[in-house]
This record gives C-alpha cells, structure tokens and sequence, in this order.
C-alpha cells in the first residue's frame, strides 16, 4: 500500500508540491489543485518528477453531482467530469472519482428517495457509459465513491452496478468503508464486513480512502459521525491486513481531518498499526 493525504500546499510548483509530499514520507498524492488539462508542460512536468520521486498520482477528483434534477447544472457537471477524466488519463493517475449523484435540490450529496428508483440506477449508468465513451480512458480507471444516500451504498451493489455499466476495462472500485456502514450491526461487526468486502471487489479496487466513524450513544436515532482515525470502531489492524494483500502500489488516502497537525497523527497511527500488522 501506499499511504498519502493532503499536504496543505497552496503554490503553483511542481517542485514543491512534491517536496511537501516526501517531508510527510507519502508514497500517494491527489492531483494538484492548479493542475487543468490544458497546462499540457505541467503535466509533463508533474508525471515525471512523480515517477522520479517513487510517487503514485492516486484521484483526480471529480466531484460534482452529474445527476442534478437541474437539467443544466447536470449538463455542466458531465461536462466537467469528462474533463477531469481526460486529465487523469493524460496524468495517468490510479482514478478518477466522483459519487453517484442525487436528485436532492438541497446539495450535491445528499439523500433523495429518488437516489433508490430504477429510474435513477438506469440514468447513471446511461450517464456514466456517456462520460466513458466520450473519453475512452487508457491510463486511468473511473471509479465512485460508495455513499449510504443512494443505491451505490455497499460492495455487492457495487459489483452489480458496474457490470450493469458493462466497461469493465475502463471503471474500477474506489473503497470507502464508512460510507457503507449504515446500520449498529455493520458498525459492530465491521471486522467480517471488512473481509466480505475484500473478498467481494479487492481484485477491482483501485484507491482507498482511510477514516474512522463513532456512533452516538446519546440518539433515539442512529447517528453515525466522523472521527479521528483509532478513535472510531473501525478495526483497523484487519482493514489493513487485507489492503497488504493487494497490489503494492494500491493508494490508500487519509481524509476529511481539519488540521494538518491531526494528518501527520492520523498518518503516525496507520504506520504504528502498519507494523503491529508485518
């Protein structure tokens, strides 16, 4: 596995966005934020002081809701998608990645009862092989986040959502765990769902996003909350062993964290487990 995360660089060189990268010992980055598809030198530029560095461009993050219930901001998202998606090829990163969508007028994530319909599944994976064949990827993977708002909310819709997609050479699963644990007995028993998962896709898994959930304890309803990593349920010495059985070179990315100082803790945990786990 290779282990990365977001560095807090906020200049335009490709020099010392790499170096902030081997300052924190990460082997994975996600695509710089003034990284565009027409800045064709930076590209060049990017790639080869990656492959020089021993640095896997992970994602190149879509994310936008391609399924909007606006017609026109929809049109635009796809439009956008399909640029970051021929920007990840020309970058060869390891994906690019996007959710689903919703029909929710409040935000682009969220739940919708819509987001359940056959209606729904059948317009993204029209939406989706569009996106597809409009870029016909060779050097990237396009890949979707699970979320527990729609029907991509767990591996085995995974597996039936992209061969109902039917592009197997060009999507792949991007793991995220905690977006499928909606319920106390999957929280509870996260460690045999952690080994269904990978038995399920990990063969197909492309990227990995790493963080922790709690559930409150205090709620008449399930509430489920982000948390720092070891400080959640997740059992992260099995979720780690089964990643170490996948290629090397699979990205795992430490996410949604406020600080730079609860990263590098963050990143200081995955590593002490890391040896407990060899």
């Amino acid at each position: 596995m290779r282990l990365g995360g977001p560095v807090f660089y906020r200049g335009s060189s490709i020099n010392e966005f790499i170096e902030a990268h081997i300052r924190k010992g990460y082997k994975n980055c996600l695509c710089p934020e003034f990284l565009s598809l027409h800045d064709k030198e930076k590209i060049v530029a990017c790639k080869t002081a990656l492959k020089e560095n021993d640095i896997v461009l992970s994602e190149v993050g879509a994310w936008c809701n391609i399924l909007s219930p606006d017609k026109t901001e929809a049109e635009k998202n796809i439009e956008y998608m399909i640029e970051r998606l021929r920007l990840a090829d020309a970058l060869e990163a390891k994906t690019c990645v996007n959710i689903i969508g919703t029909k929710s007028s409040e935000n682009w994530y969220g739940p919708s009862v819509e987001c359940y319909s056959e209606s729904f599944k059948k317009e993204a994976i029209e939406v989706i092989r569009h996106i597809i064949d409009s870029v016909k990827p060779k050097h990237t993977k396009l890949s979707f986040e699970a979320m527990p708002y729609c029907f991509l909310d767990s591996p085995r819709e995974y597996v039936k959502f992209l061969e109902a997609v039917d592009r197997q050479k060009e999507t792949a699963v991007h793991l995220d765990l905690c977006n499928c644990i909606n319920h106390p007995r999957l929280y509870y028993n996260n460690t045999d769902f952690i080994k269904e998962t990978f038995s399920l896709v990990g063969d197909q898994i492309v990227s990995i996003h790493l963080k922790d959930i709690k559930m409150a304890t205090d709620k008449l309803t399930v509430m489920f909350e982000e948390v720092p990593i070891g400080k959640g349920q997740i059992d992260y010495r099995t979720l780690l062993s089964e990643i170490n059985k996948l290629d090397a070179d699979v990205p795992v990315i430490l996410e949604h964290l406020p600080t730079e100082a609860e990263y590098d803790e963050a990143a200081a945990y995955v590593r002490s487990m890391l040896e407990q786990v060899n």
